[in-house]
Parts: structure tokens; C-alpha cells; sequence
């Protein structure tokens, strides 16, 4: 389905002499046409970095939806914008298909599609614009198919994560046909699931065309097996992304993924309420759970990802994508119920204390090596010492004992998830 993509959107370019860019209703790459010529400045930046990041920036994006694209049934005239980068004004066609945009072929206008008819209520448009708006609509046709198929597999999906353990065989064979039917996939072939967290579920997008990327849906945090464990809260869905893997050692799919989904205008949740637009919003990150070949281990892999991404949020050094295998500690943490802190440490981490927890956490991290800690946060040693004096009056801990040093290390990684 891909090449039929590649093939109307050459189509397009070649009949009306211009570059042409397909992008889904999410603004994510799907195909380009060739840039023929020697004239670099028709490689604007916008369409520069939606061909190597396959994505337009969010700036982008708002200066075109300015215009009506997602509401527009004919082409329309994008002028240019420099403040938003872009330079050179466009002519976009609306890709629908029974209604419903599904997407857009942007054309590049360096000028000689200045005088091109695009027709409106007195007047005809122009024979080439009537044959790409006719490459446009099997197109929608085609961008349409593809959703319907990527429903199912969202449902397939969805199901065989949401189960318990005892009942994973019969989600687990629908996902494998579903699988074959649409993307010819051959059971065996080593899978892991990708988190984002956290993700706005409010208004479903097309998968962007990524190498591996088969499916995704959004999901809760809680874990079928064990509900209460705890999660990022039920406000924050997290999205599943499952993607096939070259082999079972190389994850280099996955993180492709990840990051490409990361910069999606949906990560990081639902936008602040209205009123509240100076809530600072929650860190977004994404997990990677360890590959398996069997699609009845596909949760155990999700809820791997899923604590993966909630150890990248706590810890600034696995950001913005962890593997399940790389968080150390936070792979017990991360399984741990929920409880509450100690009351040995609860004094420690009340917000007029946050100082002095950062210099216990770091103190602990560089193994109680003073030297170290002191390099680290850049103080004296002296004032150090004075911060671990005052750390052990709060708590009550002695930081010579190991049991003691374990318990308020552990405590502080906690109070980070």
C-alpha cells in the first residue's frame, strides 16, 4: 500500500511540475515526490523537516489549519508565513474520502502555479488540478482502508493487553490473524511494545508510516493481573505502540519509534483545561519492554514499557526513552504497590526540605563517596557535611548504617515515581 501512496503522489507532482508532499490529518510524513531541478531554494524548511523528521513543526501546523484545511472540500492557496518558517506559499489539496479529511498533498508554488485555476462557484479549475484532486480522492480512498484495518488491529490490541493471565490465547490468536491479514506478518517474528506517556487520547490519529511500527492503542495504566499496582493515574492514559523487530537483540525499531511518537503533538497528554493554560505540564517519555516472539507475553512486555516510561519521567538520566533492562533499581520499584512514604523519611520530602532530599539523593548515588557529592552539586564539603547532619536530625537515620542508607535511598527513588 505504500508504493500506491508513492505512485499518486507522483502522479500529482508530475501533472502539475511541482514537488508534492503527503502528509496524514496529524501532519506526519506518508510520501514525497522527487525534487527535480537544481534550484535548492525550492527546498524550503518546512518541507525539509518533514522529510527528515517526518513531521511539521507545531508552528507549522497552526499557520496552515489557519486556513480551513481540515473543513476545505477544494484546493486552497497557502500564502507564505517566515515567522513560522515558512518561505514559500503552497497549494493544498484536501484528501477525503466520504467526507472525511484524512489528509493533505502539499504543492510547492515557486511562482509558475501563480495563475493556476482552482476553480470555485463561477469557474471551472484547471484540467491539472482536476486530475490531482481525482489522485487525491484514491488516495482518501486508500488512507480510509488503511484506518478501518488499523481499527481492528487497535481493538485486537487493546483486548489481548487489557487481559489477564488466563486469558490471553484468544486475543492473543485474533491479533496474530489480524496481524497477517493486513500486514503479512509471520508468527515467530520477535515483537516488544513501545509506551508513551503520557498521551492525548482525545482525538485518534493514523499511525505514522515507521519501520516496524504495526499497531497502537491507547491504554490505563493498570495492570489486568495486579489493578493496584500503582500507575501514572487514570487522567494520564498511556499509548501502546507494538513494533516488529529486524531481530531480537536489536532494538533500534523500537527506539525509532519512540522517537518519532515523542515529537507527536499528542505526547504529554491532554492540553490544561481552560483557565488553567499555566499548569506546567507533566514530562513525557517512553518505554521500551524486552522482546519476546510469543503474542501471549505481549502484556508482560507492555507492562515492562509502561514502567519503563514511568521510571524515564522520575529519573532525568534514563529520559526521554528507557529500556525495561537499563532502569536498575527502578525495575523493583516500578513493581512495587502503592504506599506510603516512611515515616522516617516523610519529613524529608515536604517541599521545604527539597534541598536538602536532592543532597541526601546524591550523596547516596555517588555510593556516600563525599568527594564526589560535593564535585557533583558543587558545594563546599564543609556544607555537605552540615546538609547530612540535618538530613539525619529530620529522619532520625544514621548514614554510617547501610540498612539506613538503603531505606532512604529506596524511599527518595520512590517519592520520584
Amino acid at each position: 500500500m505504500r508504493s500506491d501512496y508513492q505512485h499518486l503522489v507522483d502522479e500529482i507532482s508530475a501533472a502539475l511540475g511541482a514537488p508534492a508532499t503527503l502528509e496524514d490529518r496529524d501532519f506526519g510524513l506518508i510520501a514525497f515526490g522527487a525534487h527535480e531541478g537544481e534550484d535548492d531554494e525550492v527546498m524550503d524548511p518546512v518541507r525539509t523537516r518533514s522529510i527528515l523528521q517526518r513531521r511539521s513543526s507545531a508552528a507549522v501546523r497552526a499557520w496552515f489549519e489557519a486556513f480551513g484545511i481540515a473543513r476545505a472540500t477544494s484546493p486552497l492557496r497557502i500564502p507564505p508565513d517566515p515567522a513560522a518558517g515558512v518561505f514559500k506559499g503552497r497549494i493544498c489539496l484536501p484528501v477525503r474520502h466520504r467526507g472525511v479529511v484524512h489528509g493533505y498533498v502539499w504543492l510547492l508554488d515557486d511562482g509558475h502555479l501563480t495563475d493556476l485555476e482552482l476553480g470555485g462557484p463561477d469557474s471551472p479549475p484547471d484540467a491539472r488540478i482536476a486530475q490531482a484532486m481525482e489522485s487525491a480522492a484514491r488516495i482518501g480512498a486508500l488512507l480510509a482502508e488503511e484506518s478501518r484495518a488499523g481499527s481492528e488491529l487497535t481493538e485486537v490490541l487493546r483486548e489481548l493487553l487489557a487481559s489477564p493471565t488466563g486469558a490471553r490465547a484468544a486475543p492473543a490468536a485474533a491479533l496474530r490473524d489480524a496481524l497477517r491479514d493486513t500486514l503479512r506478518f509471520t508468527p515467530g517474528t520477535p515483537l516488544t511494545l513501545v509506551a508513551i506517556l503520557p498521551w492525548d487520547t482525545a482525538d485518534p490519529a493514523r499511525l505514522p508510516s515507521l519501520p516496524g511500527l504495526l499497531a497502537a492503542c491507547p491504554l490505563p495504566a493498570a495492570d489486568a493481573d495486579t489493578p493496584d499496582r500503582p500507575g501514572p493515574g487514570a487522567a494520564e492514559p498511556a499509548l501502546a505502540a507494538l513494533v516488529r523487530l529486524r531481530q531480537t537483540g536489536s532494538l533500534a525499531p523500537a527506539h525509532t519509534a519512540a522517537d518519532h511518537l515523542l515529537r507527536s503533538p499528542r505526547a504529554g497528554g491532554a492540553p490544561a483545561p481552560s483557565g488553567r493554560a499555566g499548569i506546567r505540564p507533566a514530562p513525557v517519555a517512553a518505554g521500551i519492554g524486552v522482546p519476546t516472539r510469543e503474542l501471549t507475553e505481549l502484556p508482560g512486555s507492555w507492562r515492562q514499557a509502561l514502567d519503563a516510561a514511568r521510571a524515564a519521567r522520575a529519573e532525568p538520566r534514563l529520559s526521554p526513552v528507557a529500556e525495561w533492562t537499563d532502569l536498575g533499581a527502578y525495575r523493583l520499584l516500578t513493581a512495587l504497590p502503592a504506599a506510603a512514604p516512611d515515616p522516617s523519611v516523610g519529613p524529608l520530602l515536604a517541599p521545604a526540605h527539597a534541598e536538602l532530599a536532592r543532597t541526601a539523593e546524591a550523596f547516596l548515588d555517588c555510593a556516600g563517596q563525599a568527594g564526589r557529592t560535593a564535585q557533583h552539586l558543587g558545594i563546599h564539603r564543609q556544607t555537605l557535611y552540615y546538609r547530612l547532619g540535618r538530613v539525619e536530625k529530620l529522619t532520625g537515620l544514621d548514614l554510617d548504617e547501610g540498612a539506613d542508607r538503603l531505606l532512604l535511598h529506596m524511599a527518595l527513588k520512590a517519592s520520584r515515581l
